[in-house]
């Protein structure tokens, strides 16, 4: 991201929020429709983080509006071990005719993290082992379990150890990373997991491989082809479940409904959040029914998880993006996008790699020196002039922040895409030459 000090125009209540959160913008919102964010200024901002890829079906969808306002007059609150209601009914259904058959029982949570952390205790539940093995580069969250497994940034563990125990972290094949094909990365990966289960944890004491099917935070990689069948060989060979990380590869994102798809493979558990509910605080996991069955009745739980009203916006969510047909403009919208930078790419070295799927792409800047501070440098320099002459909103991410992410609205039209490209190559123009 880009991290800016708090402007002396904001209202006197900015200064009380906590540091904690650094800034991206100065921008105050006074509504927000479709692919833009409207300031209290009145600009217009054409809105490519999605509030880091949660709002696909665009912000304020009006079907999702309808059904969240529909729903506050009825039922705000209804604990899920004390009723059941309605909205949690009817996400249930949606979601079954979206999610891979097998995956036929589900838990709600609130966040992604309250969801990766159901997802390991299932794991360990359902198997009887103690650890986890998750990849370089992933993000699963901020809480102590989860800052255990992720590996994208330093700084999201640094002064909040010790962290939790049974994690091992195996390498993920970011091939353009490490100067190879992505068929040798994945070979390469695939075998040094082969080794860790020999030297560092043995397969009967592994619940669970947790993986991002489209690393995210750490710099939107796409695996290569086979290296998801590839895990899952491994995993169905010791009995490990395999768990996929969709939070946020999931919904319509890749172009799929879910990441995972575009290698063939099938979790045996799936974690969900962003994009479920357009906006609203709603995560969940989905598994087998049989392994659902072996989670003893008590252990897990949560006052507001599965919310009536956040059911009710997932439900709409759900339904709109199959009526709209919004997986669909994804995968035909990647291209463009994609087609767009690998153009730019030509004109600008210094984007050393452009790489995506679907609508989640990246641009990561790579500085001839081999400087990633020179590189960091420029990738938030040209972001930030996005948003400053462009009024183009864009993150970056990746471990030395110099990957510039696309996350559009899966509702994104070519002109829109267009727009964006044209403002990026400005904004590039401008930082480096």
């Amino acid at each position: 991201m880009i991290w800016r000090g708090l402007s002396p125009m904001l209202p006197p209540a900015a200064s009380h929020l906590s540091p904690v959160w650094a800034r991206y913008s100065d921008i105050v919102v006074d509504h927000a429709e479709g692919a833009y964010i409207y300031g209290e200024d009145g600009k217009q901002y054409l809105d490519f983080t999605c509030g880091i890829g949660v709002t696909n079906a665009g912000h304020c969808h009006p079907k999702v509006v309808a059904a969240a306002q529909a729903q506050v007059g009825k039922l705000i609150h209804g604990q899920a071990n004390i009723v059941y209601h309605k909205p949690m009914l009817d996400l249930v259904d949606q979601l079954l005719t979206v999610v891979p058959p097998s995956l036929d029982t589900f838990f709600f949570s609130n966040s992604g993290a309250e969801a990766i952390e159901a997802a390991v205790k299932l794991a360990r539940a359902a198997t009887g082992r103690p650890n986890i093995i998750s990849f370089v580069g992933g993000f699963h969250g901020r809480t102590n379990a989860t800052m255990a497994l992720t590996s994208s940034k330093a700084a999201y563990r640094s002064r909040y150890a010790p962290l939790a125990s049974g994690i091992h972290i195996a390498p993920y094949p970011y091939a353009y990373r490490m100067g190879i094909s992505p068929e040798q990365a994945s070979k390469f990966c695939l075998g040094e997991l082969e080794y860790m289960l020999e030297t560092q944890t043995a397969p009967d004491q592994v619940a669970g491989i947790l993986i991002e099917p489209v690393l995210g935070e750490g710099g939107y990689v796409v695996p290569p082809e086979g290296f998801l069948q590839g895990l899952q060989a491994i995993a169905n060979e010791h009995g490990i479940m395999l768990i996929a990380d969709e939070v946020q590869s999931g919904f319509g994102r890749t172009g799929k409904w879910f990441g995972h798809q575009h290698d063939d493979v099938t979790p045996d558990i799936m974690v969900m959040a962003k994009g479920l509910a357009s906006g609203f605080p709603l995560s969940g996991i989905a598994s087998r029914k049989e392994i659902m069955a072996k989670w003893t009745p008590g252990t897990h739980g949560g006052t507001y998880g599965g919310n009536a009203v956040a059911c009710a916006a997932g439900a709409a969510t759900i339904r709109a993006m199959k009526d709209e047909g919004m997986v669909e403009n994804a995968a035909r919208m990647g291209p463009v996008l994609l087609g767009g930078l690998r153009d730019l790419q030509e004109e600008f070295p210094i984007i050393g790699d452009v790489r995506g799927v679907g609508l989640m792409a990246a641009t990561e800047f790579t500085h001839p020196s081999g400087d990633w501070h020179e590189s960091k440098r420029i990738a938030k320099a040209v972001a930030q002039e996005c948003l400053d002459d462009g009024n183009l909103m864009l993150l970056t991410c990746g471990p030395h922040e110099n990957v510039v992410r696309w996350i559009p609205p899966l509702i994104v039209s070519e002109p829109q895409i267009q727009d964006a490209l044209e403002i990026f190559k400005q904004a590039t123009k401008q930082v480096v030459e």
